[in-house]
């Protein structure tokens, strides 16, 4: 039961990035976030992905991935929608 529990959070709390996501994509900006804070967190998602594939372990597993997924798309709008602040 537990397991089945924990499993379920590992979907759903990856999920709460899609609101930062449609925020970036609804405003057109995502100059309040900092590439170096989303860079890092996804960094750290990738470097523990391998540990996580390889996990007996369900929850570890689905967490890693479905949580890398959905990184990766914060990262890319965050990228896509950062506006340059000294144009040349």
């Amino acid at each position: 039961m537990l397991e089945k529990i924990a499993l379920v959070a590992a979907i759903i709390l990856p999920l709460w990035n899609i609101p930062l996501i449609v925020r970036i994509i609804k405003r057109r900006s995502s100059d309040d976030i900092s590439i170096f804070w989303a860079l890092g967190i996804w960094t750290c998602f990738v470097l523990m992905a391998p540990d996580a594939l390889r996990s007996s372990d369900l929850v570890w597993r689905v967490f890693n991935i479905v949580n890398l997924i959905f990184f990766s798309a914060v990262v890319i709008a965050v990228l896509a929608y950062r506006k340059n602040k000294n144009p040349k």
